[in-house]
């Protein structure tokens, strides 16, 4: 038998890297019994090539949910095939796939209509399902090494060749949510051109959701706000700000040296050249920003390092 290992909730405050049994094709019977269920033939098992820590899993190990110990994390994928059931037809071993956050049967009602977060079909205890996350039908995370992919042909993304895949593996581990989630956050929100945007929350979510705002929706106005002073300014670290012109979307850098500039001075900067739209909903924002260059590239750049 093939061995196995994942980070694993131990308690409030720590985690562990443990022993955990090898995947099965076969789907949960509850959140402690992860591979008791039915035969999962639409399966199948990837070694892991890449995964991340997502923000919400720090609810769980700061103990502010009723996580059980020995939970295994993780919810963002990058994986290669390695065994598949026998009704898989899509997709093959060896292939290279990012994996979605939320699971779904791709056949339910719900994911018939596009709801494929509230999925009937793969948690026993209520809809919709994750990996490696508190009361969302108990998948086995992946954070580990190998991970059961259930509906792995509605499921899985396949990328069409492995070898450039691989040597963009960094980039292309946001698929797994980071990216889609602040893509979703904007498309949801109706936000389109024209639009004037506030961000709230400058960590790699918020970036992306500026990112899909400024460079596939037209010209706007987006501002990325937080309590920087102690959450990136005081870092070192850079913030962004998204304005508009009459040639297009400008995208600064404000890096965390030098003079500051308050924030809700700056939006009201913003609010007028934008003709007044969406001015003082953050002149209570608190911390400062330091000012530099204009690059959307290298802002995402600088920030990700």
């Amino acid at each position: 038998m093939a061995s196995n290992r994942g980070v694993a909730y131990v308690g409030p405050g720590k985690v562990e890297v443990k022993s955990i049994d090898y995947p099965k094709l076969k789907m949960p019977a509850s959140e402690t019994n992860p591979f008791g269920g039915k035969d999962a033939p639409h399966g199948v098992i990837l070694k892991v090539v890449t995964t991340n820590i997502c923000g919400s899993d720090q609810h769980m190990v700061r103990g502010r949910t009723t996580a059980p110990k020995g939970l295994i994390l993780g919810h963002e994928i990058t994986g290669e095939v390695i065994e598949k059931g026998v009704d898989v037809e899509m997709l093959n071993v060896g292939d290279l796939c990012s994996v979605p956050f939320n699971i779904a049967c791709g056949r339910c009602r719900n994911c018939r209509e596009g709801q494929t977060g509230i999925c009937l079909t793969v948690n026993p205890a209520r809809p919709g399902a994750a990996y490696g996350y508190v009361d969302m039908g108990g998948w086995v995370g992946g954070q580990a090494e190998y991970v059961l992919v259930p509906y792995a042909d509605f499921n899985l993304m396949k990328f069409p060749n492995k070898d450039k895949a691989m040597a963009k593996i960094k980039d292309l581990t946001l698929l797994s949510d980071i990216f889609p989630t602040g893509f979703h956050g904007a498309v949801k929100a109706g936000v389109g051109p024209g639009s004037v945007v506030y961000v709230a929350g400058a960590g790699p979510v918020g970036l992306e959701a500026a990112a899909h705002r400024s460079m596939t929706r037209g010209p706007g106005d987006a501002e990325l706000l937080r309590a920087i002073a102690g959450k990136l300014v005081a870092a070192g670290r850079d913030a962004i700000l998204c304005a508009t012109d009459d040639g297009g979307t400008t995208v600064v850098i404000f890096r965390a040296t030098g003079s500051t500039l308050d924030c809700g001075a700056l939006w009201k900067q913003l609010a007028a050249r934008s003709g007044g739209r969406g001015g003082g909903r953050a002149d209570r924002a608190e911390g400062r920003l330091a000012v530099a260059i204009a690059d959307w590239p290298a802002a995402v750049a600088q920030v990700f390092q």
